[in-house]
């Protein structure tokens, strides 16, 4: 009886995540501002009041607070007439988008390659990380740049670019991970048992080497985000007419002084994903860190 009590009494993974990721306050904060921007995403063709790419007639209306505004159009209205709450809106499915692509190539290739590296090491993984230190070498969104010239503009050659910049932090996470991982007891225990490389590789040491991967995966999300809004300004990213928010500062740059509020609402919006999705990151961090959790 008092077995199944104790058993009973212990708490589940996800209740024990739950309670350290809880403990974060930020990382809170943060995952209610992802979850309402990730809803927005979803039903931005039920929430968005006006069709983002058609003129309202209005050009460059001010907030409807301001003298002048028009309360059918909350944020006003850009240079060309569009509704800026409904670009910004459809704008999260951009961000979003482009954020889990790019986080997704980066950590499938990353993970795959540092796998590789720090399983057979020798010739191979020395080849993997000169390759990897390479690409670290350049500053990350000059690199982008180039791949995008080179690939030409828009919006599926920027996630591609990006991709590969953010790919050797995932090698090289992961390649430590493996390293550390490969000559413990239970996995030596598994090779003497006749396990194959594969499963060796795949099942035995990759599941215990995915805490910091998650974290870095957070990371790699928001600084998609960032890159790909900084491409979509210099006209490399996504093009025009599409309501991503970096292209739509490039479009109210020269209003600046005009129109500062076609700045400040794309600008506001990179900055609260970004940060929110930041602190999640610091959420994940104290909940999958056996050492946090020790202290």
């Amino acid at each position: 009886m008092s077995t199944t009590n104790t058993t009973s009494a212990q708490p589940s993974g996800l209740s024990e995540f739950w309670y350290y990721f809880s403990r974060n306050k930020g990382a809170v904060i943060g995952l209610v501002v992802f979850v309402f921007v990730l809803l927005l995403a979803i039903f931005a063709s039920v929430v968005a009041p006006h069709d983002p790419n058609v003129p309202s007639g209005f050009q460059r209306l001010p907030p409807a607070w301001s003298e002048g505004g028009n309360s059918a159009y909350l944020l006003g209205t850009d240079a060309v007439g569009r509704d800026m709450l409904s670009r910004l809106i459809f704008g999260t499915r951009f961000s979003l988008f482009i954020g889990l692509v790019v986080a997704s190539l980066s950590a499938v290739a990353g993970v795959l390659l540092g796998l590789i590296a720090g399983y057979f090491r020798g010739r191979t993984d020395t080849i993997i990380m000169r390759v990897m230190d390479i690409i670290l070498a350049f500053p990350s969104l000059l690199l982008a740049l180039v791949l995008v010239a080179v690939l030409g503009p828009g919006l599926l050659n920027a996630m591609i670019a990006i991709s590969i910049v953010n790919q050797p932090h995932f090698v090289r996470l992961t390649r430590a991970a493996v390293i550390s991982e490969r000559e413990k007891e239970y996995v030596v225990a598994s090779r003497v048992a006749g396990a194959g490389t594969l499963r060796l590789m795949f099942k035995t040491i990759l599941p215990n080497c995915l805490a910091p991967l998650i974290v870095q995966a957070t990371l790699a999300f928001s600084a998609a985000i960032l890159d790909a809004a900084a491409l979509g300004f210099l006209g490399m990213g996504a093009q025009p007419p599409t309501s991503e928010w970096g292209t739509m500062l490039a479009d109210a740059r020269e209003f600046f002084q005009s129109s500062p509020s076609l700045v400040t609402f794309p600008g506001l919006c990179i900055l609260i994903t970004v940060l929110a999705i930041n602190l999640m990151g610091d959420g994940l961090r104290d909940a999958l860190d056996p050492k946090l959790k020790r202290s």
